[in-house]
């Protein structure tokens, strides 16, 4: 594709007349490998697409991990003029606030490997995985209400973890502007029974090992050591967001007529971000927010009652400590710099982790020195990253950087050419532990399908929109 062109920076340029209708360029972090996998998917054309949509300012962005996804690229970021700009649910995703979450803990490696089937055992046991999975906590109407407004603070209140966990979740665990009122009966019967529930696909918990220490200060503020077990936990917010997404999809399909949009591909649906029904989308996505948070909050004590189970210790003797919550899939109202002006702007951020810098007021206190920590999960065979956020990030990408590794093959695909069974096996002798559902939902996973993390995140690095903390390499996965 001789259209898309290297700028240096690990940036590769779209140019803004690349396609009619574009109103800024669109911009890909990769390095030479990694762009060819965008252009063998066509993941460039959805970044393209992005840049035509009404309001949107800067350029529309692609991280390294960029692949195929509804409307948007997973891993695409746009942000949108809240006066002028629309908001896309095909910008956010089916599986609204989707997000990691990690535990230190006082456990050092050799601790814990003794025991590692009986860890893997238990905890596969005590949380419910896998598509459609149902937890304990059956939530009335009441309940459920509770869980749209407070977020995670539901669950704290609960009693499902320690009130400082707030205080180390994006956003304090809940989204400003949630309604209810805006979410539609189908999504009330979907979330009731699924919080405190991992679900399927790429959803997972699992116990990983400090393998190296990037930054002595940034993994000491964070309580990351070399040598030292935490857990990592990658969920959302099931079918309560997926059905709030579809539900909007369709309300902004009808609508756009009457607002005289047109966008080049009609997962793009959208209204104005000042619209009735825009405003009604975000309220509801909000909601969906807190949902999310709330799942992954039961999901952490659960992790912290099987942990205490299995070394017959509390969690607060075991320093079970949340370190942070990251949100991937979410739009966010921010202050940013474009052309010289701060505006308001309505961050879209699909597959894509918030990266604020050092000094940043929404970076929490105890880690204000160093930057927001940003989990980067990679796959089941290979590593996972913790970064830090930086201040090139609010220059280049609306403080935005990678969220994982990305995927290079399909589900059906990987199904199709990969055995679950030899796919444990392989693993296992490799020290690896996996269970999951079923050896499908393991073969959908295997470490082949996926971008290798570490190529990812050197590409984020080198570009300085986030930078390396820590490596993490797998000793035990739950598979959704």
């Amino acid at each position: 594709m001789s259209e898309i062109v290297p700028v240096g920076g690990g940036r590769w340029l779209i140019p803004v007349d690349y396609m009619p209708g574009m109103r800024v360029p669109g911009v890909i972090y990769a390095d030479d490998r990694l762009i060819e996998a965008v252009i063998e998917d066509k993941a460039y054309e959805q970044v393209a697409n992005v840049a035509c949509l009404p309001g949107i300012v800067g350029a529309s962005l692609a991280m390294p991990d960029i692949h195929l996804g509804y409307g948007f690229a997973i891993g695409a970021v746009a942000a949108m003029d809240v006066d002028a700009g629309v908001i896309v649910p095909g910008g956010i995703g089916y599986d609204i606030n989707c997000g990691v979450r990690l535990l230190r803990s006082n456990l050092e490696v050799e601790q814990v490997l003794p025991r590692l089937e009986e860890v893997v055992s238990d905890l596969f046991s005590t949380i419910p995985a896998g598509v459609g999975s149902e937890g304990k906590i059956k939530a009335g109407r009441a309940d459920l209400l509770g869980v749209l407004e407070k977020g995670a603070a539901w669950a704290v209140e609960q009693g499902y973890g320690f009130s400082d966990d707030l205080d180390r979740c994006e956003e304090g665990g809940r989204m400003a502007g949630a309604s209810p009122d805006a979410v539609g009966e189908r999504a009330f019967k979907r979330g009731s029974p699924q919080i405190g529930t991992l679900g399927s696909g790429n959803h997972f918990i699992e116990v990983s090992a400090i393998e190296e220490v990037y930054d002595d200060r940034a993994a000491g503020a964070f309580g990351l050591e070399e040598g030292q077990a935490v857990i990592q936990m990658h969920s959302g917010s099931r079918g309560f967001g997926h059905h709030i997404c579809a539900d909007y999809i369709g309300v902004m399909s009808a609508a756009m007529r009457k607002y005289g949009i047109d966008v080049p591909d009609r997962q793009l649906a959208c209204v104005p971000f000042k619209s009735e029904e825009g405003r009604s989308y975000f309220a509801a996505m909000a909601c969906a927010a807190n949902y999310a948070w709330a799942n992954r909050q039961v999901l952490c004590h659960l992790v912290r009652r099987s942990l205490s189970r299995v070394f017959r210790s509390s969690a607060e003797s075991l320093g079970l400590d949340l370190v942070y919550d990251v949100a991937h899939n979410i739009a966010k109202i921010e202050e940013h710099e474009v052309d010289g002006a701060r505006i308001m702007v309505c961050v879209h951020r699909k597959g894509a982790t918030r990266a604020f810098p050092p000094g940043h007021p929404d970076v929490p206190e105890e880690y204000r020195e160093v930057g927001q920590p940003v989990l980067v999960p990679g796959d089941m065979g290979r590593n996972s990253y913790v970064l830090a956020g930086t201040e090139e990030a609010m220059r280049q990408t609306f403080g935005s950087t990678c969220h994982g590794a990305g995927r290079l093959v399909s589900r059906a695909a990987a199904k199709k050419d990969i055995r679950g069974r030899e796919l444990k096996a392989r693993l296992a002798e490799r020290g690896i532990l996996v269970r999951g559902p079923s050896d499908e939902s393991i073969a959908e996973e295997a470490p082949e399908v996926y971008k290798d993390v570490n190529a990812v995140v050197d590409v984020v690095h080198r570009a300085g929109i986030s930078r390396r903390v820590a490596r993490l390499r797998p000793l035990g996965v739950i598979k959704g």
